[in-house]
């Protein structure tokens, strides 16, 4: 007499998760948020930004370096809030370099950094490997950055912002702000984007370390 069939039975905790339910997705998802929180809680009163009786034309280019460079340290997340606000109107007034954006932030986030090792790229019936999907992605990078008009968009947005930045800090003048409270001038403008790439590199290296 012949043993009746078994039936396959799927295991849920051993079918590999789609990169968005990763834990390494949802850690990045979580250091980002609380970065964020941490740096706008350090931001400083908009209408302390724009007192206009703070404002007076400097004497010499050596004093509006030292003016930028102290209230670089001061408002450095107004300042990155507004250097984000320009690529964001540049962005949204150009609906297909956003897409063509999103599409590449996509690509890096869920077909390498955070896709599971055990789930690889099939496209057409062809498997690809880690290292073929990575040059991919630098590759199409590369050509997206430097040979459309995204990266002149990029560029262009970051002048403007950089600009509006640095006319404020020349003229704002910093001689009421309690810098001696803050911390160092030199590690200041970038210490809030240090902390975020920080994060998202720490949520990240887990599933690249298993690729190496």
């Amino acid at each position: 007499m012949a043993a009746p069939a078994t039936l396959p039975i799927s295991n849920p905790q051993s079918e590999s998760q789609p990169p968005i339910a990763t834990p390494a997705f949802r850690a990045f998802l979580s250091r980002l948020n609380a970065t964020v929180r941490h740096g706008f809680s350090q931001r400083r009163p908009w209408l302390e930004l724009l007192d206009r009786s703070s404002f007076s034309r400097p004497d010499s280019l050596a004093e509006a370096a030292s003016r930028i460079r102290k209230n670089f340290s001061y408002f450095r997340i107004n300042y990155i809030s507004l250097l984000a606000l320009s690529l964001a109107f540049s962005l949204l007034s150009h609906p297909f370099s956003l897409i063509v954006l999103s599409s590449l932030l996509a690509a890096w986030l869920f077909l390498y950094s955070f896709r599971p090792s055990d789930q690889p790229v099939v496209v057409a019936g062809r498997t690809f490997s880690d290292r073929e999907v990575l040059g991919i992605l630098v590759v199409s990078t590369i050509v997206v950055v430097f040979l459309t008009s995204v990266g002149s968009l990029l560029i262009s947005a970051l002048l403007v912002g950089l600009a509006v930045v640095c006319t404020h800090g020349a003229f704002r003048m910093p001689e009421d702000l309690f810098l001696d409270e803050q911390e160092p001038i030199n590690s200041g403008f970038l210490s809030f984007l240090g902390g975020a790439a920080s994060s998202a590199a720490a949520a990240a290296a887990p599933a690249v370390a298993t690729r190496v």
